[in-house]
């Protein structure tokens, strides 16, 4: 759920700071980047000479920096886990490397170093960059708030300084510096990044508002109902950082055996060279078998199993726009067997589009007419809906002409004088009294509200003489507007709002002539995604929303999802996350806004929506879609899943490799050579296995509506 809190380049208003750029931890401040490249980097200038002959010196100087840079972390990080009495696949792939260049196979140990330096690297810039998003996400609370005193002065004070019981003023585009209840004032309210909703929210005495979140062209007087310590973007922070701390330690699959693996092949080593000497077998003849049993069964084959079909997936993803942060999250992608979907930014566009355009009969305007209008009294405002109705008639080359005397009346609307003519333009149950009563639902209301109305929320409460007694005062005739039975736009109303779009009521010199509808548009791929990803888990996602029921049930009625949870804050979202987790399931999640953030860290993997997607979102979840094309996410997960299917193959194939040889060396008598071409077979032979995801055709065609 994207929101214009995201924009970088938003203007601040007086009094609250800017969206700073986010403070990003450079890549090569980090030492496992800066050791990575050096050994990427060593080894590929040795490349040449050794494939073409160079001179010894040459190539062996730099495949020695490249062991060197490459394998002196996990080498280290190694001897201490020993010391501690466990053996990693750390030590173990250091081990092996330098096992391979002992027997001449320097390329392959090199790579070894390389691959495992390559990928310590690619988590590490990733653990950064989600520590580097949790701390900017404190930045979208005003640093400074105005208190209002007793005696009606006014005065700056630090946002964090605020206690409950306060009563700050928060001016036209400020942010808002405090979790509260309004208490005076009327306006719209841009909350996207708690509760995810695509257009800003009405708000009025006896609200709720949140802070960080962005006012609009009213102002509001808030009484401060939390501490900043216990703020809703400040649990936010929180969340997030507990989830990532807590969230059970990866592993890729080798990882898992590399302990009894590890200890065995020692154990086993030893004893292929006492056991003979002990039996009267001469020092050489002991000393050669222990040396071909420790080659043949050394593990890279086994280590090299994993990776390559992992990395190649990688690769073959984000040439597809889906970037997978490291090895452990493309292996994670095809664990999951439930998936729970955030509405507004990912299974819908995340942006209102015009949908209908409605003339009343009788008016003298047709569909064109009507729009050119609407679009020229809506051109001066910033609206979302405002927006989206002048974008529709600019992508229909309608001419807008110009608009005076434009005023914009927080709950209401906005009017225009257009061609001498005064355009009204909000919400149906202001503007037309008489559809008041109209479709007013039990769930409209549902924490946190929902918009649906132009800049106005419905309340659902029979007494609307207040809503009169408050516009009429601008507006004396609207109040009377003449709607005649023959060209009542009551029915129009009830028909788009039943259709899922916000209703847009357009008066002309206070007569009703027309309404228009706007919606957030369903993406076209999101039903068949929906059922790809039924088909691949077994179970139909559930939806996760902070939008209102009514919503949240209406989309998920047209993609074909029958579990809905709406009107959640985020530490409702992690809790039905961790619901799920605790009952055995492997939840993925897919969001986009920063109230998604807490519940991706939480999940067993998070995908994020890369087009309109938060900082925060983007750097908590395991996986980006950087295309933003919803498809892609079922896509990557079978394509996972054929990367685990390689992995197992890899593993069989060398397993086997190491069985057969192992028995040779101990039944037989295994030539050092052979052995060595045995165990390098195997090597090449689950690389080049692994590699075969690198190609085009191994990426699944993604689901199309």
């Amino acid at each position: 759920m994207s929101s214009s809190l995201d924009q970088r380049t938003a203007p601040a208003p007086e009094g609250s700071r800017p969206t700073p750029l986010p403070r990003r931890t450079r890549a090569y401040a980090l030492p496992e980047v800066r050791w990575a490249l050096a050994a990427l980097g060593l080894f590929l200038l040795a490349l040449p000479p050794y494939l073409l002959g160079g001179p010894a010196w040459l190539w062996g100087a730099l495949f020695a920096g490249a062991y060197a840079t490459g394998g002196w972390e996990p080498g280290w990080e190694g001897l201490k886990a020993l010391r501690e009495r466990t053996l990693d696949v750390d030590l173990l792939m250091v081990v092996a490397a330098l096992g391979a260049a002992a027997i001449g196979q320097v390329l392959d140990g090199a790579l070894l170093i390389v691959i495992f330096a390559t990928s310590g690297a690619l988590e590490a810039v990733a653990t950064a960059r989600t520590a580097d998003s949790v701390r900017g996400l404190l930045d979208l609370a005003p640093a400074t708030a105005t208190r209002l005193l007793a005696d009606g002065a006014e005065e700056t004070v630090d946002a964090g300084l605020l206690a409950v019981g306060d009563t700050v003023l928060v001016r036209p585009g400020e942010r808002i510096g405090a979790d509260g209840e309004v208490v005076g004032g009327a306006s719209e309210v841009d909350q996207a990044t708690i509760t995810g909703e695509p257009l800003p929210v009405a708000k009025e005495t006896g609200d709720e508002v949140f802070a960080g979140t962005v006012n609009g062209t009213g102002a509001l007087r808030v009484r401060v109902g939390r501490e900043p310590s216990d703020s809703v973007i400040a649990r936010i922070v929180r969340m997030v950082e507990e989830a990532s701390r807590t969230k059970a330690p990866t592993q890729l699959f080798i990882e898992k055996v590399e302990q009894r693996y590890s200890v065995s092949m020692v154990l086993a080593t030893l004893a292929v060279f006492a056991v003979p000497l002990a039996f009267g077998d001469d020092l050489t003849s002991a000393l050669l078998r222990a040396m071909t049993f420790m080659i043949v069964a050394s593990p890279c084959a086994v280590v090299l199993s994993t990776m390559p079909p992992l990395l190649s997936a990688i690769a073959n993803a984000g040439r597809h726009g889906v970037l997978a942060k490291s090895a452990v999250v493309m292996e994670r992608l095809g664990q999951v067997d439930a998936v729970a979907l955030d509405k507004t930014g990912t299974l819908t566009e995340g942006t209102p589009r015009l949908t209908d355009v409605r003339p009343l009969p009788g008016t003298g305007l047709d569909a064109g007419a009507l729009l050119r209008l609407a679009a020229s009294a809506e051109h001066p405002s910033e609206h979302p809906l405002a927006r989206a109705v002048v974008d529709a008639a600019r992508e229909r080359g309608l001419a807008l002409a110009p608009a005076d005397a434009f005023a914009a009346t927080p709950g209401r609307g906005v009017t225009a004088t257009v061609e001498g003519r005064r355009i009204e333009l909000g919400s149906p149950a202001r503007l037309l009294p008489d559809t008041h009563h109209a479709r007013v639902h039990p769930h409209s209301d549902t924490r946190p509200a929902h918009p649906d109305s132009h800049h106005a929320r419905v309340h659902p409460r029979p007494d609307t003489h207040a809503a009169h007694s408050d516009t009429h005062a601008a507006h004396p005739e609207a109040d009377h507007a003449r709607v005649h039975p023959e060209n009542d736009p009551a029915p129009l109303v009830r028909e788009l709002e039943e259709a899922g779009s916000t209703a847009v009521a357009v008066l002309r010199d206070g007569e009703p002539v027309g309404v228009l509808g706007v919606a957030d548009r369903l993406r076209p791929d999101a039903a068949a995604t929906v059922a790809a990803l039924t088909r691949l888990t077994g179970r139909a996602p559930v939806l996760l929303t902070g939008d209102n029921e009514r919503a949240a049930r209406r989309v998920a009625g047209r993609v074909g999802i029958t579990d809905v949870r709406a009107g959640l804050l985020p530490e409702e979202k992690v809790a039905a996350v961790r619901a799920w987790e605790a009952e055995g399931r492997r939840v993925l999640v897919v969001g986009d806004g920063v109230n998604d953030a807490p519940a991706l860290a939480a999940a067993h993997c998070g995908v994020a929506m890369g087009r309109a997607g938060s900082d925060l979102a983007l750097e908590t979840a395991d996986a980006v879609v950087v295309r933003d094309e919803l498809a892609a996410v079922p896509a990557v997960v079978a394509l996972s899943r054929a990367a685990h299917r390689l992995v197992v193959q890899n593993l069989v194939i060398a397993g086997a490799f190491i069985a057969v040889l192992v028995a040779w060396d101990l039944f037989g008598t295994l030539p050092l050579p052979l052995g060595v071409a045995g165990h390098e077979g195997s090597t090449v032979l689950v690389g080049l296995n692994g590699l075969r995801l690198l190609r085009s055709t191994a990426w699944p065609r993604p689901a199309r509506g």
